[in-house]
């Protein structure tokens, strides 16, 4: 009797990896869903057959976790990442050491394809500990598995992420203005779908094996267009003011002691500099046509219209 293909995926109850777990399970694997926190994955089950997906406990620095979840694995993808540190070190733990960590065990067990979810801004030489430790993470899996496939989305956008729904919500709350740090900072916004799409084709496809690929939209604003954007999506009038650099680090060094931490003074470096694809292979070398943001970031912004789907737009 045959037996299905086993996919691991590191943070598969997260943003991205939840919508490579229900296309790895629309596919016919056995998933195994692999974090620090199995209960959050639990949600997960109805996205495929009964026993299907699986949630396991294996936080990336724990290498005999790792092993026991990668073990006869087909496929391992790592989408594990932080925004902000919970501890000093955090970013190179996780993503540089736990990447490292996966790709070890992964290739220690025969693995025959392995994917590794970094960011568009990864570069070994920034100042930014978030964008370097990524540059990191990446030279740690191509040591550990050179045949693995980089895939370095750009900001990601979808029902569930962090940009749209934090500013959108913010304009609810923020009567008169709407700050704008570093507003000419360029970005490419790219779709979750697309960045799950990617990767699978990814381990489909033998001609990725090896390569990195940047995943970017259709389509560049700058940080002050994206806002603009939002209030208008949102029925809101607020001035959008610009906040000087300062300024900007003194928040950001009182907010990052906040819960919630809406901005870090690593996140501001990162706005700083444009997180834009630079004409390498990206979504279209994998055979994807990437989604503009027009068609579905709306969607999920009504709620924070004043009255939601019941607002003007639908009543006329």
């Amino acid at each position: 009797m045959p037996t299905r293909s086993v996919a691991t995926v590191f943070g598969g109850s997260g943003f991205i990896g939840r919508y490579i777990v229900k296309r790895l399970a629309a596919a016919g694997y056995v998933v195994r869903v692999a974090g620090r926190d199995p209960e959050a994955a639990m949600e997960l089950r109805p996205m495929g057959a009964v026993g299907q997906i699986v949630p396991l406990y294996a936080p990336l620095t724990r290498p005999a976790d790792v092993a026991r979840a990668v073990a006869d694995a087909d496929a391992v993808v790592n989408c594990v990442g932080i925004l902000a540190e919970t501890r000093p070190g955090d970013f190179n733990r996780i993503h540089a050491e736990g990447a490292g960590i996966v790709a070890r065990q992964a290739a220690a067990s025969g693995t025959r394809h392995l994917v590794q979810v970094s960011a568009l801004g990864a570069d070994a030489a920034s100042d930014s500990l978030y964008a370097s430790s990524k540059a990191r993470g990446e030279q740690a899996v191509l040591a550990e598995f050179p045949s693995a496939t980089i895939l370095r989305p750009a900001l990601v956008f979808g029902p569930e992420d962090q940009f749209f729904n934090r500013f959108a919500a913010m304009t609810q709350w923020l009567p008169f203005v709407l700050p704008v740090v570093s507003g000419g900072t360029r970005f490419q916004p790219v779709y979750v779908g697309d960045v799950a799409d990617a990767a699978m084709a990814a381990l489909a496809r033998e001609d990725a094996r090896g390569q990195t690929y940047e995943l970017a939209g259709p389509e560049v604003f700058t940080f002050r267009e994206l806002m603009a954007w939002i209030l208008r999506q949102t029925g809101r009038e607020r001035r959008l003011v610009d906040v000087p650099a300062g300024l900007a680090r003194v928040q950001a060094s009182i907010l990052e002691r906040l819960p919630g931490r809406l901005l870090t003074r690593d996140q501001l470096k990162l706005l700083g500099r444009d997180n834009i694809a630079s004409g390498a292979a990206g979504l279209r070398a994998l055979g994807i046509g990437p989604t503009a943001m027009e068609l579905v970031v709306p969607s999920y912004l009504e709620r924070f219209r004043r009255g939601g789907r019941l607002s003007e737009r639908y009543l006329a």
